[in-house]
């Protein structure tokens, strides 16, 4: 009996190619699925980040608004708001003192310490990566000195802004008309601080994977604008002679109707009074022959 050959199994060139292109669909489709994804992702950690970055420029302005320092200090070295435009962009800039305790550290003697007092600004430049952006960054000066709106160390905040425009108001009101510079040109009335701030922050978003993303998504190149509006209080808005400065009182002589070692009674002068001498809150009491017992003050060197 002859053997029966076996038959062997197989597929065709065909059914391959076939197989083949139906594999290759389905790994195209699941790629662009994951690209997909990814770009979302994407979009919205950019958009997390573009929330989040504003507010938080805005609420370090505020917050260093909310503690200006007008203290032995005259009015025109309060606060000073110059127009600027850059590249095309509003890019003002904004300088003033604060009690915000200053980021920086300095070293003294043998310790690490920080100002309790400092020089605050914010400054926009063009960015040496893209012309198309600004960077923003917050100038520090350690403590004060004569010079409060130049000097000091610079923190970047933001690479990627399109816009910084701040708005000072003498008055606080619906009618009341902004001013693009405050504290500027000599002689200027508008000096000190003013009743009201508006502060327009625009930033553009940025891409989170530059060199994985090739494809940027339409959302990606919007810009968001930021608005905030600070009003000051009535008591950093004082007149010149209302501003407290601190001087030594210049002790003098004692009369001889002052007893040394205390208060004691003196006999007056021809109206016969008495007067009482000593030193009350930083003044020295004289007593005059008039018998009326008056006060000078010394006078403050």
């Amino acid at each position: 009996m002859r053997p029966v050959p076996s038959v062997r199994g197989g597929f065709t060139l065909v059914e391959v190619l076939l197989v083949l292109l139906i594999m290759s669909g389905i790994m195209l489709s699941m790629t662009q699925i994951l690209t997909a994804a990814r770009t979302t992702r994407d979009t919205i950690h950019n958009i997390q980040e573009t929330q989040n970055a504003g507010p938080a420029i805005l609420e370090f302005i505020e917050a260093d608004l909310r503690g200006a320092l007008i203290y032995d200090a005259t009015r025109k070295n309060h606060l000073r708001v110059k127009n600027r435009v850059i590249l095309g962009f509003d890019a003002d800039s904004l300088d003033f003192v604060t009690t915000t305790d200053s980021l920086s550290i300095r070293a003294e003697s043998d310790r690490f310490v920080r100002a309790d007092g400092n020089e605050v600004g914010y400054r926009l430049r063009p960015s040496p990566d893209n012309d198309q952006f600004l960077e923003l960054y917050r100038r520090e000066g350690f403590a004060v000195d004569d010079a409060p709106f130049d000097g000091g160390t610079f923190l970047l905040l933001n690479d990627r802004v399109k816009g910084l425009e701040i708005q000072c108001y003498a008055e606080d009101g619906p009618d009341a008309e902004p001013v693009d510079e405050w504290g500027v040109q000599e002689g200027d009335e508008n000096i000190g601080f003013p009743a009201r701030i508006e502060i327009s922050l625009t930033l553009e978003l940025a891409p989170r994977l530059v060199n994985e993303q090739l494809i940027v998504a339409p959302i990606d190149r919007r810009t968001i604008v930021y608005r905030r509006v600070i009003r000051l209080p009535e008591s950093l808005r004082r007149p010149e002679e209302m501003i407290p400065i601190p001087v030594i009182p210049r002790a003098t002589a004692p009369s001889a109707a002052t007893t040394v070692g205390g208060p004691a009674s003196g006999a007056g002068g021809a109206g016969g009074g008495s007067g009482r001498g000593g030193r009350t809150g930083g003044m020295t009491r004289t007593t005059t022959g008039s018998g009326s017992g008056s006060s000078t003050p010394t006078t403050p060197p």
